[in-house]
């Protein structure tokens, strides 16, 4: 299994206090394997397919910029990591100010 972070950026808590925030790509369904590993996968429940290059898309908060495993993430897996982006800034209040020298 391999994780890479692809894109990092800060958000501030409380309008104050920065807080990082990344993308990361996964090459496993994340939620898929939680569900495998703990025996509550739904009948015909299915693994969400990777990108072309083999990958899914996750925001971090919580363990934002550690790029060891195991790791958790803070949404669903998207196809996309600018779905993934925007999936970070609706689960916010103000702007993620996103790193242009990422990915």
């Amino acid at each position: 299994m391999a994780l890479r972070i692809v894109r990092t950026g800060t958000w501030f808590y409380d309008g104050a206090v920065p807080r990082p925030v990344d993308i990361v790509a996964l090459s496993y369904d994340w939620w898929y394997e939680l569900g495998k590993a703990d025996g509550n996968l739904s009948p015909g429940e299915r693994e969400l397919e990777p990108d072309a290059e083999g990958w899914i898309y996750y925001v971090r908060f919580r363990s934002a910029l550690d790029g060891s495993e195991p790791t958790s993430v803070d949404s669903f897996g998207h196809r996309k990591i600018e779905e993934a982006m925007a999936t970070a800034q609706a689960k916010i209040n103000g702007p993620i100010c996103w790193n242009d020298g990422d990915a």
